[in-house]
């Protein structure tokens, strides 16, 4: 059933809240996934606090020059579903990129990092980087290092000072 003007609007005021809040932002062609596909990967990156949402062209052509967003329209041939993520912006496009590699079929069209515009290779990159969890994780490791270090130093004296003091004490005739 087509949608009225007023259904259309509202879809559009929809989207342009959306794009506002949007840290990062992919297009991609999800063409040949199933709905259990389309429906797990919807669940996936909710658990990111992302949104994944499939629209016509035309509605978001007329909400994207409200935005910062500025994408050739060229970019909208064909089915095109959006990804929205709203804390992290890696996490959602490492989902995205994995769901569709998995599936084999589909594939990321382009998108924004901020206002910054990404191709297909860029977002590509993107996803392969560590998560902020991860990266955290890695600089814990690299900043604790040298402090391990440190308590083994200093625990190795200590250790030395107990083992002479034991040879002394066997020396001298005692248990």
């Amino acid at each position: 059933m087509a949608k009225t003007r007023a259904q259309k609007e509202q879809i559009i005021e929809a989207l342009k809240d959306k794009l506002s809040r949007a840290k990062a932002l992919v297009f991609a062609d999800y063409k040949g996934l199933t709905m259990k596909q389309l429906s797990d990967l919807r669940v996936k990156l909710s658990e990111q606090n992302a949104e994944f949402t499939i629209t016509k062209n035309n509605l978001l052509k007329l909400a994207l020059p409200t935005s910062d967003f500025r994408l050739p329209t060229s970019e909208f041939d064909g089915p095109t579903a959006t990804l929205f993520a709203y804390d992290d912006e890696i996490s959602p496009i490492k989902v995205l990129v994995k769901a569709l590699k998995d599936a084999a079929l589909g594939k990321v069209k382009a998108g924004f990092l901020g206002t910054e515009s990404l191709d297909e290779a860029r977002i590509t990159q993107l996803a392969s980087l560590p998560t902020k969890d991860e990266l955290r994780g890695q600089t814990v490791g690299v900043l604790v290092a040298p402090l391990q270090g440190m308590v083994s130093v200093l625990q190795g004296n200590l250790r030395n000072l107990v083992y002479a003091l034991s040879e002394i004490q066997k020396q001298r005739g005692g248990v």
